[in-house]
């Protein structure tokens, strides 16, 4: 059973980490014209609107990507 010390750190990793991808999210709603791309879904219904950028998501699936090999094949260069 794991002790009070390794479940405390790992909270504070999680709530770190939640931080990070909060003030992400912040700053991504703040650039204009996000919404407005080609590919992206808009859900409006009483009392509130939901945006799915599918086209943007998908390019930056393949930019991540891309760029997660390139520094795997240099971390594990020989």
């Amino acid at each position: 059973m794991p002790n009070l010390e390794w479940i405390g750190r790992w909270i504070m990793i999680a709530g770190g980490t939640l931080v990070i991808v909060g003030a992400a999210v912040w700053l991504l709603s703040k650039i204009p014209g996000l919404s407005q791309l080609p590919g992206t879904l808009r859900v409006e219904g009483k009392g509130f609107t939901c945006i799915f950028p599918v086209l943007a998501m998908i390019v930056l699936s393949v930019v991540l990507t891309v760029v997660l090999n390139v520094v795997a094949r240099l971390i594990n260069h020989k």
